[in-house]
């Protein structure tokens, strides 16, 4: 059978179209006929590549039985968190509240006024252990309904009002939380396996840019030793993808060996930034090596022909987690012959034994990093995988993922000089341009040849700082203005004028039972923290004191949230950095005909970088193109060789 879900463009809802419940994606025909029928509304939020959204799929929604409980006494809403983080930030909230944590599959119950009245996440098909069942579940909030509904109405109406809390007034933050975050880093860091806490491990890669570029400005060597182990086991382990490249979402041990398999757009965008700056920082050249091969995944299997980068590929294969990336020794040497084989499986510990359930994840934990004897045999073992079994791909386009990745590969090219990134982070550009934007308003998602909802906060400001990046890459002043166009859209529809911040969602968005500022940076650095980065980097790069307001604005609406755990700010925390200790400024003056292409090349991709034509300020030296530096309220003589001054 089918459901209300079949004509739905997302993977993950597609992914449901067939289940026996009759599911309805997020829409007003849903609430009406739970209003017109008297029921609760049952809200099950996910995503395509979500394990546990698989095995409750696979136990409770393919299943009779609890479709039947369901369609019963529930109207049921499927929702993709990837094309409504509005609805997703809500209700992950309403979760975190109900049972202290969260994640996905996130499940909700809820009154036909979007109220919630109980929540959690995965819950198996029957109780077992000290774990209610849905079926059970299902049961007592039925029997509640028809028996205590003013109970479950009063639970609804408390957590709302709980939830729609204003945090702390803004204000202009101490340069001291930013030695603050430094001593959590070291408290936290693993001196063992790298990054910070036990297990399960996530990259956190804006972590890992904050140390290095406080590295860079106080020569605390500390920072660059968490940043530079960290970096480098996440590669050694089974986290980085030996035999395809990319990372996985995030390691379930201690040591980065063994990952939830899934890879995610925005990680690998993250982490290409990360090894990128570690590259700018130390000239190691294993660094280049990790971001490039992540970039040669990404252009392989990532991008889709058009130019967009998609979304996910999922951690299971033939309803097994990781198979697709699981080795025996018997498999490599029918491959590449007994010596080449074993050679091949002594460097990647692949063992008869195995390191997952009886199989090998490859890793180079044992193993030195920067040997490239087997980089010919990796192609036939690549291939040969895939003939074994398929991947999901969610071929789904996001616009703020998209902004971080081409961002990632415009970094990536100023500090390689291969040109096949920055064309592939203009074709993504120009696919968001024709596809995602519509006079200026840029929208979520793109599949199938239709786009999603109106763009998000994280939309706006990921495409603002992808412009940011194309600017410093090209010096082509359309990207600038382009920044300037959706940094004033953000300006005058997301902003709260009263008290400080950005909405997720804009003034002409849904409206929601809450309307939420995401501050934290979690996977991804949140919208408002991205837009302190934003402000803070066009201020530098116009001298237009309206911004330079904007950022002082939006620093101290941060602050105070920061102050309370300054380590889950990292990108706010790199804005704060940034804002009160500038980088260089160098105004590049080409002289007649020079190419000016190759000047981003030349200057460090921290340095803000402005083009100008010669003039009576900025004379020529010598009839040849000039570099005029400054750093703070002091400039240096002009030069035609930036390696004089930098």
């Amino acid at each position: 059978m089918s459901n209300h879900l079949q004509n739905e463009t997302s993977p993950y809802l597609l992914q449901h179209a067939e289940n026996p419940v009759d599911w309805y994606p997020w829409c007003e025909e849903a609430f009406r006929r739970a209003k017109a029928e008297d029921k609760p509304v049952f809200l099950s939020i996910g995503y395509s590549t979500c394990h546990w959204c698989h095995v409750m799929a696979h136990e409770s929604f393919e299943d009779p039985e609890i479709a039947a409980l369901l369609n019963r006494w529930f109207i049921s809403i499927k929702v993709d968190k990837e094309e409504r983080p509005d609805i997703d930030s809500i209700y992950m909230a309403v979760c975190q509240a109900f049972t202290g944590s969260g994640g996905w599959p996130t499940s909700i119950f809820m009154t036909t006024e979007q109220k919630p009245f109980f929540a959690g996440t995965y819950f198996p098909k029957s109780s077992r252990g000290t774990m209610i069942g849905l079926r059970e579940l299902l049961t007592a909030i039925h029997q509640k309904w028809e028996s205590d509904r003013t109970l479950l109405l009063r639970q609804a109406e408390e957590i709302v009002a709980e939830l729609d809390q204003s945090g702390p007034h803004g204000s202009s933050p101490d340069t001291e939380i930013l030695e603050d975050a430094v001593s959590l880093y070291r408290q936290t860091y693993d001196r063992k396996h790298g990054s910070f806490g036990g297990a399960p491990k996530f990259p956190t890669p804006h972590n890992l840019l904050f140390l290095l570029a406080w590295y860079e400005r106080r020569r605390d060597n500390t920072c660059l030793e968490m940043a530079e182990h960290t970096l480098t086991q996440m590669y050694r382990g089974g986290l980085f993808d030996h035999i395809g490249y990319g990372f996985c979402r995030y390691s379930t041990d201690s040591r980065f060996l063994v990952p939830h398999f899934e890879k995610m757009l925005y990680d690998n965008a993250l982490l290409i930034l990360a090894y990128c700056k570690a590259y700018d920082v130390t000239k190691k050249a294993l660094y280049l090596e990790i971001a490039e091969k992540t970039a040669a995944y990404i252009l392989r299997e990532m991008t889709s022909p058009e130019g967009g980068f998609f979304s996910a590929q999922d951690a299971d294969s033939d309803g097994e987690e990781g198979k697709y990336y699981l080795l025996m020794p018997e498999e490599v040497t029918a491959l590449l012959g007994p010596e080449e084989g074993e050679a091949f499986c002594r460097h990647f510990d692949i063992t008869s034994g195995g390191n997952f359930e009886g199989k090998s994840i490859p890793n180079l934990l044992n193993s030195d990093p920067a040997d490239k004897r087997f980089d010919v045999d990796l192609e036939r073992v690549r291939q040969y995988r895939k003939t074994r079994c398929a991947l999901h791909l969610d071929d789904k386009i996001l616009t703020s993922w998209n902004g971080l990745m081409i961002a990632a590969m415009c970094l990536l090219y100023r500090l390689s000089g291969n040109g096949a990134y920055l064309t592939a982070a203009k074709r993504a550009d120009a696919f968001i341009q024709e596809h995602l934007t519509e006079n200026g308003t840029l929208f979520v998602s793109f599949r199938d040849g239709r786009r999603g909802v109106k763009g998000f906060l994280d939309d706006y400001a990921a495409c603002i700082f992808a412009q940011l990046a194309l600017y410093g890459a090209t010096l082509e002043q359309e990207h600038l203005e382009r920044a300037e166009g959706l940094c004033e859209t953000v300006l005058s529809s997301f902003q709260d004028r009263e008290n400080g911040g950005f909405y997720l969602y804009g003034r002409d968005s849904e409206t929601l039972i809450l309307h939420p500022k995401e501050t934290y940076d979690g996977a991804i650095p949140s919208g408002n923290s991205l837009m302190a980065w934003n402000l803070v980097r066009l201020s530098q790069l116009t001298s237009d004191s309206s911004y330079e307001a904007a950022a002082e604005r939006q620093l101290a609406f941060l602050a105070p949230a920061a102050e309370q755990y300054p380590a889950g700010y990292a990108m706010f925390l790199l804005a704060l950095l940034v804002h009160g200790d500038p980088p260089p400024k160098v105004t590049a003056v080409p002289a007649e005909q020079a190419d000016t292409t190759r000047l981003p090349l030349a200057v460090p991709p921290n340095a803000v970088l402005l083009l100008r034509e010669p003039s009576a300020e900025f004379p020529l030296k010598d009839g040849k193109t000039t570099f005029y530096v400054c750093r703070g309220h002091s400039c240096l003589p002009p030069v035609n060789d930036l390696r004089e001054v930098l």
